[in-house]
């Protein structure tokens, strides 16, 4: 089984590698993102960086990255039964892509706009329902970090009730504490009163 999903999975985790805002700000304004606002290679600090416009741009191409590498997934599995399987394990290479890109020094982002191409793809309603959820919390708290993970603390239970196979809801909860991870500091800087609103 390894051998058959290694090479889905090594593209998947190139293709998740590739660094729009990295490419984007370099492009504009000549600079590495990493340097810049909260560090991070996202779309988040692009915003803080470039604006919303150019934000929105890395986020949709993000986004399009882990659906195209769940897409790739679904090709290469055919007519296997462990086909939402394969799309889940390619989804969770381009996040790690995404997060620890091996073009950048292994220093990229946070993973949530590719999480939600993954996801969408892999789960629609599930998506929607945590979309919409992370949408109200930014509203409402003016925190992306916390929408982004409600998001994906969200997007696993609704698999598991809308009876998604065990090891895809078991694949989701890691995602899920991946991106906790990621946003360690984020949940520190809240606790001290320090995380940026937008």
């Amino acid at each position: 089984m390894l051998q058959t999903w290694g090479i889905p999975i090594v593209i998947s985790y190139l293709l998740g590698s590739i660094s729009f805002s990295y490419l984007l700000t370099k492009w504009l304004k000549g600079v590495d993102i990493r340097d810049y606002g909260s560090g991070n290679a996202g779309a988040t600090n692009t915003s803080r960086v470039l604006g919303k416009g150019p934000a929105l741009i890395v986020f949709l191409l993000d986004a399009l990255k882990g659906m195209a590498a769940v897409g790739f997934g679904y090709w290469m599995a055919g007519n296997s039964p462990d086909v939402k399987l394969v799309m889940m394990v390619c989804g969770i290479a381009a996040i790690i892509g995404h997060n620890w890109p091996v073009f950048l020094g292994f220093r990229g982002g946070k993973g949530i706009a590719t999480t939600v191409g993954v996801t969408c793809l892999i789960g629609f309603t599930a998506a929607v329902v945590a979309g919409v959820c992370a949408i109200l919390f930014i509203l409402f708290t003016r925190y992306v970090s916390v929408g982004s993970l409600v998001y994906t603390s969200i997007v696993p239970v609704m698999m598991w009730l809308l009876d998604y196979p065990t090891a895809v809801v078991w694949l989701m909860l890691i995602v899920s504490v991946m991106a906790l991870w990621r946003h360690k500091q984020n949940v520190i800087n809240l606790f001290k009163g320090n995380e940026r609103k937008i």
